[in-house]
């Protein structure tokens, strides 16, 4: 008998060591699942950091392209608003008249050439005369009563007014009927 006790104790042994083992395995089962949640959340949050980074990267891209072809559009409107002052000159001296007719042609097509420089620049002038009166394009400094223009049409142009890429620059100084 004490051969069969011995053999039930090895066996017992045996069961209890092949428990132990896969206790073992499961913990270290458990422990692969835990790292390889940590690995998956790690790996989660840095596809959101990712994505984010790129995100912020292409807004930049489009803030820098804007702000670039901005200043390209806008580049020239600092000289364009101090030779505005020039053209009212010139429009004003082609309005006196002049005893030499070749010279008047000529100041004419001088002011057509440089008016055109202008406009492929992208300057054109805002029309105001017989129109509704636009706070954003005209800008009243009279009112009269004139019964040959309806209630709030612009009945004269005292300064032109110009836009430069279709941003307004000089709004035109007007008078407008009651």
């Amino acid at each position: 008998m004490t051969e069969e006790l011995k053999k039930e104790e090895m066996e017992a042994e045996e069961v209890k060591e092949a428990e132990a083992e896969n206790c073992e395995e499961q913990e270290e089962g458990a422990d692969a699942a835990e790292e390889t949640e940590q690995l998956s959340e790690e790996e989660e949050a840095l596809n959101v950091k990712y994505l984010r980074l790129m995100a912020d990267f292409q807004n930049f891209k489009r803030r820098s392209e804007k702000e670039k072809s901005d200043i390209y559009a806008y580049a020239n409107e600092k000289i364009v608003v101090e030779l505005l002052n020039v053209i009212d000159n010139f429009e004003r001296a082609l309005q006196h008249d002049c005893a030499d007719e070749k010279y008047v042609e000529g100041m004419r097509m001088i002011f057509q050439q440089f008016s055109g420089v202008l406009e492929k620049a992208g300057l054109e002038e805002i029309a105001a005369l017989g129109e509704d009166f636009d706070p954003n394009f005209h800008n009243a400094v009279m009112t009269e009563d004139n019964p040959d223009f309806g209630s709030g049409k612009v009945t004269e142009v005292l300064q032109k007014g110009y836009l430069l890429n279709k941003k307004v620059i000089r709004p035109t100084m007007v008078k407008v009927n009651n």
